[in-house]
């Protein structure tokens, strides 16, 4: 009938249109039940105020019309969860031990290990099997392994592990240019020795089992290299073991705690070392044994603090007391700064680039800048933490400038982390002078034989 009237054409046309409106609204009515039960509509009691409610949703906030639960997703608030936040996650939960710590026998005599009475010759007989290993690099030039290190949890502060990894990069810096390993540790091998004392059985257990290191230096991780071309004249320490940053008369004659600086030392790998570590070790257990042996350094040494025994005290009371045991063979080095102390150095860089050059290693151009008390990675340091910072950064970037300056880059100033190029780009990057020799260390010269 419909056909005859309209036509087969206009009536299929309306046939697809009514089947498209019934998929429409079969769509809307799909739409509102899940919007009713997304943001809770029909608790209002009418349709009309759930419909009012729906498009409130819909066209709230600029007209988005994404669903309120997804914009919750989507943009968390302070009370939303924050699993995904590192600045608000309590690192506690992660740093657990799996096992109580040891409690230490107070009765059992504490030793760094068992006693070792040949190590010269265990030594000798060892680099004698294995000559591809030599404990010289080159005549006059020892092999060297630089130690230092930090505690197995992050710092107490937000920003001490920055710090602990630039200083970290200064010193790879300089072992890279003088042929110097490096050993990076964060595990404390002995807890009785935490502290002041955890280098010690460190630096044992590596002496041991480095056979081929001639020297082992120590340098504490708020230490930092700030003059890359000084060489150390390894051959004035010939008939010596033990160099540190210190001075006689201090030491002997005056009994001055600070008379020498053990932030920063050289030891050589050798049977009297292995003795010294002994001798040095008996005030190092934390308790009552660092408590007491604190009381006798305080008592016996000039101008120092009541506190518990620390290793630098420790040592100047083992040679005041048994200089003829030890004294021939340390070398307190006071015509460089193995050690120097940032305080009177850091604010004087500025003089130094002005009328000195690198490679002098003394008050001039030091060697090494300490930052003694300022306990980067603590939560309390001795001075103002503003003031520690800012130096470090100066102490750095005077460092790092020596570095940057072989590819023609300089920071814009000491206290700038942004840098400047100093050389113009050239067509011939060979010719260019290397002026502090840096670049190729005459140690890094491999002769090669040819055969005749």
């Amino acid at each position: 009938m419909l056909e005859r009237c309209l036509g087969i054409r206009r009536v299929r046309q309306i046939q697809r249109a009514v089947r498209h409106s019934t998929v429409t609204f079969l769509c809307l009515f799909l739409t509102v039940v899940v919007l009713r039960g997304t943001i809770g509509a029909g608790k209002f009691g009418t349709p009309e105020q759930d419909f009012n409610e729906i498009r409130g949703h819909l066209y709230s906030r600029g007209r988005r019309v994404e669903p309120h639960r997804v914009l919750e997703e989507a943009q968390p608030d302070s009370e939303s969860d924050q699993s995904n936040n590192y600045a608000t996650f309590d690192i506690s939960k992660i740093l657990v031990d799996e096992e109580p710590e040891e409690k230490p026998d107070p009765n059992k005599q504490y030793s760094l290990g068992p006693k070792i009475s040949d190590w010269d010759e265990r030594r000798a007989e060892w680099l004698k099997n294995n000559p591809d290993f030599p404990n010289f690099i080159r005549p006059n030039k020892p092999r060297v392994l630089l130690v230092t290190g930090s505690s197995p949890k992050p710092c107490e502060n937000p920003v001490g592990d920055h710090y602990l990894l630039k200083a970290i990069k200064n010193k790879i810096d300089y072992c890279r240019l003088h042929g110097i390993e490096v050993f990076y540790n964060m595990a404390l091998l002995d807890a009785e020795m935490a502290g002041f004392w955890a280098k010690l059985p460190l630096i044992r257990k590596l002496l041991l089992s480095h056979p081929e290191i001639e020297f082992l230096w120590w340098m504490d991780s708020d230490a930092m290299f700030t003059d890359m071309a000084f060489e150390v004249p390894w051959e004035r320490y010939k008939d010596h073991n033990f160099v540190m940053h210190g001075w006689n008369e201090m030491v002997y004659d005056e009994k001055n705690w600070i008379g020498l600086n053990t932030g920063s030392f050289l030891l050589r790998n050798c049977q009297w070392s292995l003795d010294i570590l002994d001798a040095w070790a008996p005030m190092g257990p934390k308790g009552k044994i660092r408590d007491e042996a604190g009381k006798i350094l305080t008592r016996e040494l000039k101008g120092r603090p009541v506190f518990e025994a620390d290793d630098q005290s420790a040592m100047v009371y083992l040679l005041m007391k048994e200089r003829s045991t030890w004294g021939d063979k340390v070398y307190l080095e006071s015509a460089y700064y193995l050690h120097g102390y940032w305080g009177i150095l850091v604010d004087r860089y500025e003089e130094m680039i002005e009328n000195y050059h690198p490679g002098l290693g003394d008050h001039r151009w030091p060697l090494v800048t300490h930052f003694v008390g300022c306990k980067p990675c603590g939560k309390f340091g001795d001075y103002p933490v503003e003031r520690c910072l800012r130096q470090m950064d100066r102490a750095y970037n005077f460092g790092d400038n020596q570095i940057l300056q072989i590819y023609g880059f300089t920071h814009k100033s000491l206290a700038s982390r942004r840098v400047k190029r100093v050389r113009n780009e050239t067509s011939n990057p060979l010719e260019v002078k290397d002026e502090l020799g840096l670049l190729h260390p005459a140690f890094k010269a491999v002769k090669v034989s040819t055969a005749s």
